[in-house]
Formats: structure tokens, C-alpha cells, sequence
């Protein structure tokens, strides 16, 4: 597992977990020194996760919305599709970032809520090659929903139609 994979996972495992998750927790999960650990927070932070630090440990910053990062493949005509079932329930795609193994995490934001949102995405995405191409169609998005419903609805089906990986 390279460090961008690394963040992902630190992560899902804040987002999970029923609350904070100390530095040497998270150290003891991958086998890292503490210090790996705060880093890896500060450059999440850095990239705009919002991780709180408490006198317990880390934890994702609670905004009363469910925040997500997915791990999904597909190809350049599935992307209307992933899109469209996620507005479609709700949610809102934040960004969409690959981890590329020459430049490391590759993140665009996005902030797609709408059908038109993604009409309009779609159409400036016509005539040029979406990050997916350059991981055989493996990217990430950051969701956000307003509750956990609907963002369980909307899994369900990218799980369906196999483009979560999980």
C-alpha cells in the first residue's frame, strides 16, 4: 500500500469508526510510527479533509451530514450514469481524484448536486479524457448526503450496476 492509499484508508477508518481513533491506533493498524500518522493528518487536512484533532484522537469534523469517500471503476460512458444515480438520491459529489503512481493524488472538485450539474460536466468533459483513464477507470469521489438513508440508497445501486469496489 503506497501513502496516497494510505490516506484513503486513514480515511474510511475515521469515518467508520463511532468516534476519535488515536495516532497510535491508527499507527498499529498499518505498522507505522506515530509520527507517520500526524503527518499523513496534517497533509488530509492540508487537502481540505476536515479531521479534528481531540485529546482522544482524530475524527471526521461532524458537519450533521454523512460524508463518504468512494473507491469506483468504470469507463468514460458509465460517467453519466455514476452521476446521475448519485443526484439522483441526493448527494452531492465533492471531487472526483485519482491516486496516480508518478504524481500522487490527482483531486478536482466538483460540487455536482443536479442533473444539470452533471449535464453541464458532461459537456465540458465531451472532447477531453477524464482522470479515469489514466488508473483503467479506478477513481475516487468524496459524497456528501444529508443523511446516512440516502447515501446507503445510493451505494446500493452503484454496487448493482459494479462500479463501487469495495
Amino acid at each position: 500500500m503506497d501513502v496516497h492509499e494510505r490516506r484513503i484508508e486513514i480515511i474510511k477508518i475515521l469515518q467508520k469508526s463511532g468516534g476519535p481513533v488515536s495516532g497510535k491506533d491508527l499507527a498499529d493498524m498499518f505498522g507505522l510510527s506515530r509520527q507517520v500518522i500526524v503527518k499523513d493528518i496534517g497533509i488530509l487536512k492540508a487537502e481540505g479533509v476536515e479531521i479534528v484533532s481531540t485529546n482522544r484522537g482524530y475524527k471526521i469534523k461532524d458537519k450533521g451530514l454523512c460524508e463518504m469517500v468512494v473507491r469506483v471503476k468504470h469507463d468514460k460512458k458509465a460517467i453519466g450514469d455514476e452521476l446521475n444515480i448519485l443526484v439522483d438520491r441526493n448527494i452531492t459529489i465533492k471531487d472526483v481524484f485519482i491516486i496516480h503512481k508518478v504524481y500522487g493524488t490527482i483531486r478536482k472538485n466538483l460540487d455536482i448536486s443536479s442533473r444539470n450539474g452533471v449535464r453541464i460536466f458532461l459537456k465540458n468533459l465531451k472532447n477531453d479524457a477524464p482522470l479515469l483513464k489514466l488508473t483503467s477507470g479506478i477513481h475516487y469521489h468524496t459524497l456528501i448526503a444529508q443523511n446516512s438513508i440516502d447515501m446507503e440508497k445510493a451505494l446500493e445501486i452503484l454496487r448493482e450496476r459494479k462500479y463501487l469496489l469495495e
